[in-house]
């Protein structure tokens, strides 16, 4: 027993480190359909393996395409089959990695991998190869930090004009867009701190409007049906207002109008922070998600990472 338990506390302890060491940045992993005899069964897996790569190496990565991404191309070598009951395959292939600039068109780092699989059937040979694939080694890690040096290089020389870019964005009430570039500027860039401060200034525009736009459709909802039904859809628009949004003082006066008229029909309360929330993280993780599902709306129909060959 107390074997097992020194065991969970050190699994513990490697699995806070890995949190504590994971740092977030703007990369994505992409895999392309390959073709024969590469088998589509095997294109989530290693899709699954890049990603474990990523964390496994310190970086924490979008779950969408944005300007930098990981992919990894699989090149059969030799196969052989091995005489015993039943028959086996077995298969070594070359895997390169690649860090890129999609946009751009520019590798960052690539490195090659040799795998190796067994199996019934050439689809098992390359789905055991993939599940051996090494996750961490020193060509490996070189090959990561190489990548995210390139990439923080990036958004030193580039931050000024992302940031330029999205308060263009914001003057013209494209907030979600806007917000969209400024979260991708990692923790590590030199302008980290003035892009959070643009994004949660440009956040506070965004909330500013949808305050404005869901106030008028509360009300508009409340002056068409003054009952139980035309409050509860005028809690439909004032349950997405923040308390520090602009008109939320005017959309309190509005909620006690209509509180004062259904009394308890209406089981409805106006949004409130409570004192143990941490106002500014909550502000800036709403801000991420705006810029993020803006992002993820924008995805392309097709990838085309042909310029890596």
């Amino acid at each position: 027993m107390k074997k097992c338990n020194v065991l969970i506390m050190c699994l513990l302890a490697v699995t806070t480190l890995f949190a504590q060491n994971t740092q977030y940045l703007p990369i994505s992993v992409v895999v392309e359909e390959q073709v024969e005899p590469f088998p589509p069964t095997a294109h989530a897996q290693l899709k699954n393996k890049l990603t474990q790569l990523l964390t496994r190496n310190g970086v924490a990565s979008m779950d969408y395409l944005g300007q930098f991404f990981l992919t990894a191309f699989v090149v059969p070598q030799t196969k052989d089959v091995i005489s015993s009951a039943p028959k086996k395959i077995s298969e070594t292939m070359d895997m390169t990695l690649y860090i890129a600039d999609y946009t751009n068109k520019v590798i960052f780092a690539s490195t090659s991998v040799a795998i190796r699989g067994v199996g019934e059937t050439e689809t098992k040979c390359y789905m055991n190869a993939l599940k051996g694939m090494p996750l961490t080694s020193p060509d490996i890690e070189k090959f990561v930090r190489e990548g995210r040096d390139k990439i923080i290089a990036y958004y030193n020389h580039e931050a000024e004009n992302i940031i330029k870019k999205a308060q263009f964005l914001a003057s013209t009430k494209q907030y979600a867009e806007a917000l969209s570039l400024v979260v991708t500027v990692p923790a590590q860039c030199d302008k980290y701190e003035e892009a959070l401060q643009t994004g949660l200034a440009i956040y506070q525009q965004y909330m500013d409007n949808q305050c404005a736009i869901n106030l008028a459709a509360a009300r508009q909802a409340w002056a068409a049906e003054q009952n139980t039904i035309g409050a509860q859809k005028a809690g439909e628009y004032l349950a997405q207002m923040l308390p520090d949004a602009a008109c939320y003082d005017e959309a309190m006066g509005l909620y006690q109008e209509i509180k004062g008229k259904v009394l308890d029909d209406w089981k409805f309360e106006m949004k409130k922070y409570q004192d143990s929330v941490d106002v500014e993280k909550e502000r800036i993780n709403a801000m991420r998600e705006v810029g993020v599902a803006y992002g993820r709306g924008q995805q392309p129909t097709t990838t085309n990472i042909g310029f890596l060959r």
